[in-house]
């Protein structure tokens, strides 16, 4: 029987779910290691920009199945809306049995309120130019595919990964400073309203700090994604910690089984449903 580790608060994020740059495989192993009292799925879960019927592996779906088996057990599921799958906002308060659809989370954990949300309401570039954003996402997932198959080439080779949107971002002084200015806001904002922690996504960077202004200090998190970086958070025992799929052998050595696990009818009505959202939202 496969042992799980006991996690009081788990929060994943970024996973796009339909994009050929998603880590469902890997993602599908962690959840499995895992046995949540809470999930949180901070936006971007399911990329309804770019779903697509032609490309919707067995993976993905696997991943949809775990999470209503994760509810069906017990774990009390939030679903964040981000940009991504922002068509889900229409559902705002949405809640069946333990399962939430909401657009922001404040949390008390061990008399510690968190505020939890995806983060593009900071981003200009989404609030007023959406359709170069979608462009854009579409730029990263071709980016994404490429580097796949150079790091396959690399592996080939006996050496290390590469990782070309990292570089990129480490590089362009403006992508540097769109995320000190975004941790920043956060962490502004949530010391205005009296939070001990503030929980994001979007940005693609895990991290774990404190941000101090004038009027006090604040714990700052990111959960980061499950394309480049297979990161998620942890809360137990009154701590925070970076998860990291890269360094967990336990969840790498899981084996699945993609032959029986989802149905044809449960993949096609799921199919379905998405490109409904997706009509609707047009």
């Amino acid at each position: 029987m496969l042992f799980k580790r006991k996690v009081q608060l788990a929060v994943i994020s970024d996973v796009h779910l339909g994009t050929f740059g998603c880590q469902a495989k890997e993602l599908l192993q962690y959840l499995n290691s895992i046995d949540p009292e809470i999930l949180v799925l901070n936006g971007d879960i399911i990329d309804i920009w770019q779903f697509s019927k032609r490309y919707w592996p067995a993976a993905h779906m696997m991943v949809v199945n775990h999470l209503i088996n994760l509810i069906a057990g017990g774990t009390r599921i939030y679903y964040i809306t981000g940009n991504h799958d922002e068509m889900l906002r229409k559902f705002t308060g949405f809640n069946i049995s333990n399962f939430y659809i909401t657009n922001k989370l404040v949390l008390t954990i061990d008399k510690k309120k968190a505020w939890i949300f995806h983060g593009d309401v900071f981003d200009v570039t989404m609030k007023h130019s959406k359709w170069l954003a979608k462009l854009g996402a579409i730029g990263y997932d071709a980016l994404i595919l490429i580097n796949s198959a150079f790091n396959w080439y690399l592996k080939k080779r006996g050496k290390e990964k590469y990782s070309f949107s990292k570089k990129v971002k480490d590089s362009v002084k403006s992508a540097v400073k769109f995320i000190n200015d975004f941790e920043s806001i956060a962490a502004e904002i949530g010391i205005n309203n009296g939070y001990d922690y503030v929980v994001c996504g979007h940005i693609h960077q895990p991290v774990i700090k404190e941000i101090k202004t004038e009027k006090g200090s604040i714990q700052y998190l990111n959960s980061g994604d499950w394309i480049e970086n297979l990161t998620a958070l942890e809360y137990n025992y009154g701590a925070w910690e970076i998860y990291k799929y890269n360094e967990d052998a336990l969840a790498k050595s899981i084996e699945l089984d993609f032959s029986t696990s989802v149905s044809k009818k449960s993949d096609e009505l799921f199919q379905e449903l998405v490109c409904e959202f997706k009509l609707k939202a047009s």
